[in-house]
């Protein structure tokens, strides 16, 4: 464990605050946009037991059979899953509605009551694979702003010391904002990055999409600004700011876009799979268009298609054409094109003299 590895043989103890907690020395110490890795389009919550009962690899231990079936599940259906998919535990607590084996997705915003491990298969085809309700759950709207922090002690101390502290400052300053129907908050298993502890992702309403943001180096002190700034008026808090699902940022700057549709969108989808493939259709086929000045320019099979999307019309130009013929094809064009040009001068010339 990352925590235990830090122990100075033969110095003077140090408390977890300085060693692991807000004043150690790695804070701040990183630029923090562009740091969450690898990108994903939608993220999955496991409601799965206490933060302090997960092992230190919770999706892959054998004592926890929910967390690495579903685990297991999704990698083994990775190819056949279109938006590319992350798990991460919850915690079962009183900061979230949430119970044993309930799954909470988002950006979709829908939660699935009460997963057991013999509709893991199940759960994952309906839902992740074909893009529909799962016929054996409940589907429930989610609604408000949703916090998760990093409270995994096993996996990172650091963690384990700022996620906990972090959690009773939001749920204190949502009960004192009156915000306990508009925010809910609970500890999460390891996201990656233990050295930006406290780890925070949010997901809420941003200009009118719901986004999935990452926070690192959250103190207590960085609560209220959250609650106030960015689930309040959707302003990001630029020094903190890690990342976010979906599209994902080039050299650090942000964008909102998400990459997966809503709800309804992704029904309507998985009703209609050949939407799903028109991108990756093999077919090929052969149609023409009208070009600019009434010059026909139509795809040609002969011509290799590099970097574009297969099914895609390619414009061949007249001069490409052209190209294409042999030398004596081309003299036999111009002779014939000569005499038309000729006999046309010369009748010009016939019609002025009458």
């Amino acid at each position: 464990m990352a925590g235990d590895s830090e122990h100075i043989t033969g110095a003077a103890p140090v408390s977890d605050e300085v060693k692991f907690g807000f004043q150690r020395s790695e804070m701040y110490k990183s630029n923090l946009a562009g740091t969450v890795e690898p990108p994903y389009d939608r993220h999955l919550f496991l409601a799965y037991q206490s933060h302090e009962t997960w092992p230190s690899r919770v999706e892959d231990s054998e004592s926890d059979l929910l967390p690495k079936l579903l685990s297991s599940a999704i990698k083994a259906r990775r190819d056949d899953i279109k938006y590319k998919t992350r798990l991460t535990i919850c915690e079962v607590g009183d900061g979230m509605d949430i119970s044993e084996g309930d799954v909470l997705i988002f950006p979709e915003m829908v939660k699935y009551r009460g997963l057991k491990e013999s509709e893991v298969d199940g759960f994952v085809e309906d839902v992740l694979v074909m893009g529909k309700p799962w016929a054996s759950g409940l589907q429930e709207s989610l609604h408000g702003a949703y916090v998760f922090v990093c409270a995994h002690s096993k996996r990172d101390m650091r963690c384990g010391v700022c996620g906990p502290v972090l959690i009773e400052k939001f749920k204190e300053e949502i009960e004192v904002k009156g915000l306990n129907e508009q925010v809910s908050v609970a500890a999460c298993s390891h996201i990656g990055g233990h050295k930006y502890a406290g780890n925070v992702i949010i997901f809420s309403e941003v200009e009118g999409k719901v986004a999935g943001h990452w926070y690192g180096y959250v103190t207590p002190n960085d609560v209220c600004a959250l609650l106030d700034q960015h689930i309040g008026e959707g302003i990001i808090i630029e020094p903190l700011w890690r990342g976010q699902m979906g599209a994902h940022a080039q050299n650090g700057d942000k964008t909102d876009e998400q990459t997966v549709p809503s709800e309804s969108n992704l029904n309507n989808t998985a009703n209609n799979p050949q939407e799903i493939q028109s991108e990756e259709s093999n077919e090929s086929f052969m149609t023409c268009c009208q070009g600019a000045n009434g010059i026909s320019c139509c795809r040609d099979p002969r011509v290799e298609e590099t970097g574009e999307k297969k099914g895609q019309i390619t414009e061949i130009s007249v001069l490409n054409l052209l190209g294409r013929w042999d030398r004596q094809d081309t003299l036999k064009a111009v002779g014939i094109i000569s005499s038309v040009a000729v006999v046309a001068l010369a009748y010009g010339f016939y019609k002025r003299s009458r």
